[in-house]
């Protein structure tokens, strides 16, 4: 009898002994995170937000147009041995919710400005958002990249031409591309583009055509835009 309890006392222990300190501390110290980068997409309501970044994500287009309030699309990134996620935040067309707005510029690394090339209005609608990247950045401005966006290239009946973003484009010292997020045209480039910023600055890209219907002028300065 007194010989089983003892070995019963024995096995209690073991099963109670402490882990070793080794797992104690890898149980513990938190695992090294890469570096996430947030791209977040701005412009009036209609204009084509959600529509490119679900060409990019998804690689289709909806035609149906459903009003945004905000999403975020996760993807996972692998760079250089270390890992992370592009955030690519879908914010809300308009001014109804300025705090979800100021968040996501305020975490935001890039921005891309949308504008629909079949609306004037829509172009200088952007100014107010600018403006805010601006007040919220403030003295670090200048290291966070934009692209100026002017999207449904592919529409037939235009109220801008690509002179016109061109020019806001060197107003606002920023890249400028157009893009069509119903036929795929220079949207895979648009957030390449965003992607190797760190790496190599990017220049201007322009709608990929075989022949260039631009007038010289507006070439000239569609070569001129590149990112801060």
């Amino acid at each position: 009898m007194g010989n089983s309890c003892f070995v019963f006392k024995e096995r209690l222990i073991k099963r109670l002994r402490p882990l070793p300190t080794l797992l104690v501390i890898r149980a513990f110290v938190p695992h090294p995170r890469g570096k996430d980068y947030r791209v977040v997409v701005l412009g009036p309501a209609g204009v084509g937000k959600s529509a490119l970044v679900q060409r990019w994500v998804r690689g289709n287009f909806r035609d149906a147009y459903l009003p945004t309030i905000e999403d975020t699309y996760r993807q996972a990134l692998g760079c250089n041995h270390s890992k992370g996620a592009l955030h690519i935040t879908d914010t809300t067309g308009g001014h109804r919710y300025p705090g979800l707005q100021r968040l996501a510029i305020a975490r935001g690394h890039a921005f891309i400005l949308v504008y629909s090339v079949t609306k004037k209005q829509t172009l200088e609608e952007l100014k107010p958002f600018y403006e805010l990247i601006r007040e919220i950045k403030g003295n670090s401005f200048h290291k966070y990249p934009i692209v100026l966006v002017g999207n449904k290239c592919d529409e037939s009946r235009r109220e801008l031409t690509a002179r016109d973003g061109a020019a806001r484009a060197l107003e606002w010292n920023c890249a400028f591309m157009e893009t069509s997020a119903k036929t795929g045209v220079n949207v895979q480039e648009l957030f390449h583009m965003l992607l190797n910023h760190e790496k190599k600055p990017a220049t201007c890209l322009q709608p990929s055509q075989k022949k260039s219907h631009l007038p010289k002028a507006a070439e000239k300065l569609l070569g001129k835009c590149n990112i801060m």
